[in-house]
Formats: C-alpha cells, structure tokens, sequence
C-alpha cells in the first residue's frame, strides 16, 4: 500500500477519574498537549491523516482547543460516538447514559477512514519509536492481507499509576511474538502486599506478573477490520447489548478474530517508554518526562 495511514485517535471520554477534559491540559514548556506530541510523533513517522473521535456536545471546545493547532500541518477530521449508532435493529436499552466501549468508538470511522490505520487513545503518550514501528507495519501491509494486525505493546509494569487503578489488554504472545491471547482487564493496581492485581472480564480478580506485555491501545489495522467489528460489535449487542453498563473493547474483537482464525496480530515491540495522565497525581510526572525527553533532544523546546 502506498496511501500515508491514518492515525484515528480515541477522544470523546471526558476523563470522569481526572475530573476534566484531560485531552486538553497542557502538559509541555509552551501549553502543548499530551496530543500535541501525539500528532507531531505521527507526522514525522509518516501518518497523513489524523481523525479524531469525539462527542458533539464539546466538539467546538475540542475543534478550537485541540485540532486548530495542527491546520497546515495533517489532514484533520472529526466524527462523533453516539450513543444510539447502532447496526440493524438494536436501540439502546431505557436508563443507559454510558458509550459502549473503544470498539463502539471505532466503529464511529467506518465511513470516515478507507484506508490502512492505527488507533491511539488521546490522552496517553505513546513516543516516537511506537509511531515509527506502527506506520513501517502499516507501510508493507498489501491490499488483499485482511488478517494482519498489529499492536504496541509496553510492559505492564511501566504502565500502572502510583495514584490509582487502570485498565489494560493483558497479552500473551507465542515464540514468534504473535498475540495469542488478549483480554481486557479492569482496575489494576499494586496492592498492600505489593502483588499486581486486575479484574478479568469474568469478575475474578487475579494476580498479573508485573513483565506482561499490555496493550495500550495503540492498534494497526488495515480497512478490513472495519467489517470485522461491525460483526464483533453486533455479536456483542446480541450478548450484552441490554445491559446498562457493559462495554465492547477492541482487545476483545481482536481476541476473537485471532481465536477463530481471522486474524494474526504481531505485537510490535518498541524503545519508546508509555505515560499517561489517569489521575491528577500523575500529571507532575508527565511534565517532567516530557521536559526530560526535550532535554535529550527528542522533542523540541516548542513543537512547530
């Protein structure tokens, strides 16, 4: 494929733990956004094109805040997760108010999004090498390989908050580094016996060797996967679709391709180090790593 990929970026949560639209604090020397470097990262590891997942209700305060600052410098565009975006007949069940999911979030760019691209969530920081590593697999992906797939993966253990619990794809790989397993886990922390434990989609908690690598929900696909989740995400609906709170994460559509023979997904490794702004307490730590990364001269001073 000769197309740039796309870089379709998950934005439409409001950051409920951190208590505001974290997508728009400042985290850098001159106001830049952990997205600012996000899009500068993918511009000069080849992307073309960033498509931002929104909600229409602070879509002017995200268009000004965030995506005015990169006219002239990508192609932008904007879609919106609505909660009632739904195939076929399913409507959402009385007395839901909560999004279905990062899965239902893709879903919002079939038709804005033709060809081969990667999936990010807006609020983390993923590094350069990440970027670099998603756009070369993107780059030798061919027209008809509808199986292939690709995810950065990061050890768990430089992915947990001091501050809290998060939520991570926990991966298993075989010897050849192709993801074997992926499941989405919740509300993982260290905890006071200093074991690592998360909450698996069944509702067992677990211990997690703290050297898994995770998913980070940076993810390649080429344009097929798009059919491949309508099929997911419905499959999902049928289970689940009447429950108030249930989400469909793309850990778990792509768990099941590879389950059922649809897919092969390489888990990429990557030099970059992962951070991320979960909870207030953890922002002093992103500005830091940023001004240190600026230090050694992998960013500059001021993103241009």
């Amino acid at each position: 494929m000769t197309t740039k990929p796309t870089l379709l970026v998950l934005a439409a949560g409001m950051g409920s733990r951190y208590g505001g639209l974290k997508q728009m604090d400042p985290m850098g020397p001159n106001g830049e956004t952990v997205l600012d470097y996000s899009v500068y990262d993918a511009i000069r590891a080849g992307f073309g094109r960033v498509v931002f997942i929104i909600r229409e209700d602070f879509a002017d305060a995200f268009k000004e805040g965030v995506g005015a600052r990169f006219a002239g410098k990508i192609d932008v565009d904007y879609v919106f997760q609505k909660l009632d975006d739904l195939p076929g007949d399913y409507t959402v069940p009385e007395g839901r108010v909560k999004p279905w999911g990062t899965a239902h979030a893709v879903r919002a760019a079939r038709d804005a999004v033709k060809g081969p691209f990667a999936v990010i969530n807006a609020d983390d920081f993923y590094g350069h090498d990440a970027y670099v590593r998603a756009a070369e697999f993107l780059g030798n992906l061919k027209a008809d390989d509808s199986a292939a797939t690709a995810m950065i993966g990061y050890p768990l253990e430089n992915t947990l908050s001091d501050h809290g619990h998060v939520n991570r794809g926990i991966c298993q790989t075989d010897a050849e580094g192709f993801l074997t397993n992926v499941e989405e886990y919740v509300n993982i922390e260290r905890e006071a016996d200093g074991t690592v434990r998360g909450t698996a989609l069944d509702g067992s908690r677990r211990e997690i060797e703290e050297g898994t690598p995770v998913s980070m929900n940076f993810w390649a696909f080429g344009p097929a996967f798009f059919g491949q989740l309508e099929e997911g995400f419905t499959r999902f609906l049928a289970q689940a679709g009447e429950q108030l709170k249930s989400e469909c994460y793309i850990p778990t559509i792509v768990d099941h391709l590879i389950h059922a023979g649809y897919a092969h997904c390489a888990v990429l490794k990557t030099t970059s180090t992962w951070f991320g702004v979960t909870y207030p307490e953890d922002k002093p730590f992103v500005v830091e790593s940023i001004g240190e990364l600026i230090s050694s001269g992998e960013y500059p001073s001021k993103l241009s």
